[in-house]
């Protein structure tokens, strides 16, 4: 008895911990926003506020499949290339078979799926740390992304070369159904963004996936000795983390109206320090999807308004370290205390 209210009461102090660094998130949000505004009467406008939305859908992508793994105890240096073969893939589906936009989506996410599942076996059967597993798979992406392209773009066709009225590949980021329904000009992409996260959050907190994706990040041998098959469940979380990288390619493709080969370096980094940022620990076991939504918003205003006040691109970089160490160390902080 006394084991279970032992346990019982961590996982509330563990709950409550990251719930408090979950609102100061928030609050550093807000607390820029209003930094900014002050600070520039072209920050709070409704195009700069777009444009804020607009860059975070990326990375708030990635973010939210890095969340899962992360959970987990885990990390994956490859969501950023992954997306750039899943932008490759889709342009080859689309522009070299002649397939159908709506297969070359589905063959852009199938490919990342692909790339995270293979992650998960290198890391459950093979036993290779997350660090080097993801790392390897980083460079073996980032290579086929170069050779399947011949290392040139692949461009989509764009509204000029299509029949008028018909759908382009563009439309997925940049169109917007919201503007013929309500009447307000909000990017698809946004509006893609909020609809993951909530599937992603659904995921984490009301399926078994969710459960064990904590269990495992809480204390993986426990689980193991439960009789939960650790090995599938970790190839699971994996695996969809590279599905949300392979929508992150789409995503990205769409909106730059082609298929960069060399595009995807550092996406990882920002990924991974979103969800930090969001109040996700690295050494697993806690995490929310909403805390790593409003980390990728802070990581766009911080960028946009630095870039907006003229601050120098360097600077900009080293400013977002910083706030990165603050992330994780207020994280040490809030490990000690539970």
């Amino acid at each position: 008895m006394s084991v279970e209210v032992s346990t019982t009461n961590k996982q509330q102090v563990r709950f409550k911990s990251g719930k408090l660094q979950q609102l100061l998130a928030f609050v550093s949000l807000i607390a820029l926003v209003l930094v900014f505004t002050f600070a520039s009467e072209n920050f709070f406008v409704f195009d700069n506020l777009m444009g804020i939305l607009l860059s975070t859908a990326v990375i708030g992508v990635l973010a939210l499949g890095s969340t899962f793994v992360i959970i987990t105890g885990g990390i994956d240096l490859s969501v950023g290339t992954v997306m750039t073969f899943s932008m490759v893939m889709t342009g080859v589906v689309i522009n070299f078979w002649n397939l159908p936009i709506p297969l070359g989506i589905v063959g852009g996410i199938l490919a990342g799926a692909l790339c995270g599942m293979l992650s998960g076996l290198a890391v459950a059967k093979m036993k290779i740390p997350p660090f080097i597993a993801t790392l390897a798979m980083m460079m073996i992406t980032k290579g086929l992304s170069l050779v399947i392209s011949g290392a040139k773009p692949i461009y989509f066709p764009s509204k000029s070369e299509v029949p008028e009225g018909s759908f382009v590949f563009a439309d997925i980021s940049r169109g917007s159904i919201a503007k013929s329904i309500i009447g307000v000009e909000i990017p698809n992409a946004v509006l893609i963004l909020f609809g993951v996260a909530i599937i992603a959050g659904l995921i984490l907190a009301k399926t078994i996936i969710g459960r064990y994706n904590f269990a495992i990040g809480s204390n993986e041998e426990a689980t193991r000795l439960s009789g939960v098959n650790v090995n599938f469940w970790k190839v699971t979380i994996y695996t969809i983390t590279g599905a949300f990288s392979g929508i992150a390619g789409v995503l990205i493709a769409s909106r730059l109206g082609s298929a960069q080969p060399a595009t995807g370096a550092g996406y990882e980094l920002d990924a991974i320090a979103a969800v930090v940022i969001g109040g996700t620990s690295l050494s697993g076991g806690q995490g929310t999807i909403l805390g790593t939504v409003i980390g990728a918003l802070i990581m766009s205003v911080l960028t946009n308004g630095l870039r907006i006040l003229s601050v120098p691109q360097e600077w900009q970089m080293v400013i977002t370290g910083f706030v990165v160490i603050g992330a994780v160390y207020a994280d040490i902080l809030r490990r000690r205390k539970a």
